[in-house]
């Protein structure tokens, strides 16, 4: 993620002496000239820094899988612990009351 922020960060710049270049360098052009920077180093950005993007994107969903995963191992392997019992704690008294009442 570094890397593509550097990289986003240097097309802004490249881009900004460009258009310094073509002439936007006085005082009352300079929102004009950080303007088309920015939206230029943007379309620039979004097509030739697409495959990191979808790059990270995967190893955020794998991870996301992973702990997911994780989880519901976890709730399993708890569920085995209790017995195979889904219920809580507050369920298993109620039915142990109501079970009471009709003795």
């Amino acid at each position: 993620m570094i890397r593509y922020s550097l990289l986003r960060l240097l097309i802004f710049l490249v881009c900004l002496m460009i258009f310094w270049a073509l002439g936007l360098r006085s005082q009352t052009e300079l929102p004009y000239l950080v303007i088309a920077a920015a939206l230029t180093s943007m379309i620039i950005s979004y097509f030739a820094l697409r495959p990191m993007r979808e790059q990270f994107s995967e190893q955020v969903a794998h991870k996301i899988e992973e702990r997911s995963a994780a989880r519901a191992a976890k709730r399993e392997q708890q569920r085995r612990e209790r017995g195979g019992d889904d219920r809580g704690v507050d369920e298993r008294a109620e039915d142990a009351e109501i079970d009471d009442s009709f003795r």
